[in-house]
């Protein structure tokens, strides 16, 4: 081989090895802006003065596209390409921050949630196109290990983003207890919302730009791209319905607990604390999913799938239960401090509820890739469009935070919320209880698939 040919060779590798950096990106990317959402929220609840269903649509806003947006993704993605797809999915992202911002400068509730919709359907058609992507881009051998840590960077994008929006969005007078809330303060705190978009918008327009470079690189490796198999045909299937209920209801229920999680932490009775100390705790409920996601890879090499989901499953109903059943202890009056985690705050018996309630994410880690699999696994519809019809349920995360919010208004408890999760996990654990009886197949169709 001359020395051109070893130069041209080492620069194609070279190029592929960059491009599989940039996809791998994507998945950090998506779960940062989704997992925004919590600090958002208690954002928009305070600013505006919502009521908690009212604040919910913030979820509500940004997970329905998941139910919208999903086909025309699909189908965008079998015309157009996978490159296209990815630029295409960074740009919605790109043009929901920019209405955002100036939602922002308008004071408009209704115009971010227009820019969440906008933002969540560039997110949408980036999971239609990463997930396949990132496996065929290598060797097959290596496919589930590209997956492996693709997940383990979604994983980190979503403790990235909590955190994030903590320090940069719950910062402010407006934000203190008992505070006489201000134009003054609301401004402040629509400027510190519009200042993270910003920088994300900014962020991302340069990412598109550094996609573009490798883009031939992408469109080689990628799959490619044929007739759209409508998801609506795996309907015909009992086991393709059964598995779409679960992922409704298990997405529901983590987006329901995660939206809520600041505000139930924060209050006097549970951890008494400031909302940016709240907003950093919560980001122990995906450090905790992150934990359980490897934890769990181990343990399924040896431990049934379905037994595995069963295990989850119960470990998430006993600590809604613990949430709801210790909601109303007496504080303690015993001193202390959990400057291990904050910068202070007083011990009481809340932190029962506290920690079981950012526990359950340890037990949310492997539900959705299990029921995802167990389903393709007993559906007789094909796997294209069984797993089509297991992406637009995800569209549960829009719907449970709002069942959620009006359990706590009926009830003027938070902690009475965690119900509605709690019925979501006892269908879980049906699932996977009813999953053992059933006949399984080989997946013919290669489907990649994330959450």
């Amino acid at each position: 081989m001359t020395d051109a040919a070893i130069t041209k060779t080492t620069a194609k590798g070279g190029g592929v090895k960059l491009a599989i950096v940039y996809v791998t990106c994507l998945f950090f990317i998506w779960a940062l802006v989704t997992n925004l959402l919590d600090p958002l929220l208690k954002t928009m609840k305070t600013v505006f003065t919502l009521t908690p269903v009212e604040a919910s649509l913030t979820g509500f806003a940004f997970f329905i596209a998941y139910g919208i947006m999903s086909l025309p993704s699909a189908a965008f993605l079998s015309k157009l390409g996978y490159a296209r797809s990815v630029m295409v999915g960074l740009g919605g992202i790109v043009a929901g921050c920019f209405i955002a911002i100036a939602a922002a400068k308008l004071h408009t509730f209704g115009v971010f949630l227009v820019g969440l919709f906008v933002t969540a359907s560039g997110v949408t058609l980036l999971q239609v196109a990463a997930n396949p992507l990132i496996a065929s881009m290598g060797k097959p051998e290596e496919s589930s290990f590209r997956l492996n840590l693709s997940q383990a960077f979604n994983s980190l994008g979503a403790a990235c983003g909590l955190w994030f929006g903590a320090n940069f969005l719950l910062k402010g007078e407006i934000f203190e207890k008992d505070a006489v809330i201000t134009d003054a303060m609301r401004e402040q705190a629509l400027g510190f919302v519009s200042n993270v978009y910003l920088a994300i918008g900014l962020g991302l327009a340069l990412f598109i730009l550094l996609i573009f470079m490798v883009r031939q690189k992408i469109t080689e490796a990628a799959p490619k791209t044929g007739q759209l198999v409508n998801p609506f045909t795996a309907l015909t299937s009992k086991w393709a319905n059964l598995g779409a209920i679960g992922i409704f209801l298990y997405v529901g229920a983590e987006v329901a607990i995660s939206l809520h999680l600041l505000l139930f932490l924060e209050q006097s009775h549970i951890l008494d604390i400031s909302a940016e100390q709240a907003g950093k705790l919560t980001t122990f409920y995906m450090v905790f999913a992150m934990i359980g996601r490897f934890a769990g890879s181990a343990l399924l090499k040896t431990i049934k799938d379905y037994v595995m989901l069963a295990i989850v499953a119960v470990g998430a109903i006993a600590l809604c239960l613990v949430v709801i059943l210790t909601k109303d202890m007496t504080p303690s009056a015993h001193a202390g401090t959990v400057n291990l985690l904050l910068a202070s705050a007083p011990v009481t018996t809340g932190l029962i509820p506290a920690f079981a309630a950012l526990l359950i994410g340890l037990f949310n880690s492997i539900m959705f890739p299990t029921i995802f699999t167990l389903t393709l696994q007993r559906s007789s519809a094909p796997t294209s469009a069984t797993s089509g019809l297991l992406c637009m349920a995800i569209v549960g995360g829009a719907f449970l935070p709002l069942a959620f919010a009006k359990i706590e208004e009926m009830t003027g408890s938070m902690a009475m919320g965690f119900a509605a999760p709690l019925l979501c996990y006892v269908y879980v654990l049906w699932f996977a209880l009813v999953a053992k009886k059933a006949p399984t197949h080989e997946i013919q169709e290669g489907v990649a698939a994330g959450h």
